[in-house]
């Protein structure tokens, strides 16, 4: 099917689900710091899941169809990698707060491009390189390693990043030889097998306002994706990606403004330093599959 690039619709595609995708980060900060994490995310995946196979079911013609793989431990590991990756992210937001969270793990594009050298085999070249240095001198500022003592869960949401980029590395190596069908697939209904198993060990009572809040929750999920998904069905991902930045914006103003968090200058500073170094390595990217 060929694709569309109505750059504009997919900009403002892009906008909506970073919104969107920050709304539920403040749902899951919330409900995380009330009730356990593994069951917040469980429940949050029986939506995510039956979402999943409606869209694969759609582009493959069956859930047969859309499971069939030559690769299913790769697959399987990618829709574990990514559960586990949530639920440290949901955690490093009870602890940090959203606006430290996000200003940490929107390196994570930045070790997509320092890993897809040695992991897929692509051409990194030295201006890249040092945009990806710059980005993680803005990490260092942020966690301030050598300032007083050094708070080991502000590796937290690092450490998120890190399993979310090899998750992004995971998709790119399948996707080689699997459908976008058949790689969603796996990843909601392994991540909703893996959290409903780790999960109901720690089923707690919920209150009603609390179950509005799990259900608003739900709805951003399934929302955020397919407006995800809508947006590179109309534009090229090259020509939205940068707007994805968009969502630790978002994030901090709903951190400020319900949670009371407030934006240190070294978070500042190091953010906007990362921020630069991803946009720049997506212009580069860009030259790249231009040239080519």
């Amino acid at each position: 099917m060929s694709q569309s690039n109505n750059i504009p619709l997919g900009i403002g595609l892009m906008v909506a689900t970073t919104f969107v995708f920050a709304v539920q980060d403040g749902l899951s900060r919330h409900l995380a710091s009330e009730y356990n994490v593994m069951m917040v995310v469980m429940i949050r995946y029986w939506f995510f899941a039956a979402f999943v196979m409606a869209i694969a079911k759609r582009n493959a013609g069956s859930l047969r169809a859309a499971a069939q793989t030559s690769q299913p431990l790769l697959q399987a590991a990618r829709g574990l990698l990514l559960a586990a990756e949530i639920c440290v992210m949901v955690v490093a937001f009870t602890i940090l707060g959203l606006v430290e969270s996000h200003a940490v793990f929107t390196c994570y594009p930045l070790l997509v491009a320092a890993l897809s050298g040695p992991v897929l085999g692509e051409q990194v070249g030295w201006r890249r390189w040092a945009a990806i240095g710059v980005g993680f001198v803005g990490v260092l500022i942020i966690l301030q390693p050598g300032m007083s003592v050094f708070d080991p869960a502000a590796a937290i949401p690092l450490l998120a990043a890190a399993m979310f980029a090899v998750y992004g590395l995971l998709t790119r190596y399948v996707a080689r030889e699997d459908t976008t069908a058949t790689s969603f697939f796996w990843t909601g209904v392994m991540g909703s097998v893996a959290m409903t198993c780790a999960g109901v060990w720690f089923w707690e009572p919920m209150i009603a306002s609390d179950w509005f809040y799990m259900g608003c929750l739900c709805i951003t999920g399934v929302t955020g994706h397919w407006l995800l998904i809508k947006c590179y069905e109309v534009a090229e991902a090259s020509a939205v990606q940068p707007f994805a930045y968009l969502q630790l914006v978002f994030a901090a103003i709903i951190g400020i403004s319900i949670f009371g968090e407030t934006v240190r200058t070294n978070v500042a500073i190091g953010a906007a330093l990362i921020v630069a170094a991803g946009l720049f390595t997506f212009w580069r990217e860009r030259l790249q599959r231009a040239a080519d």
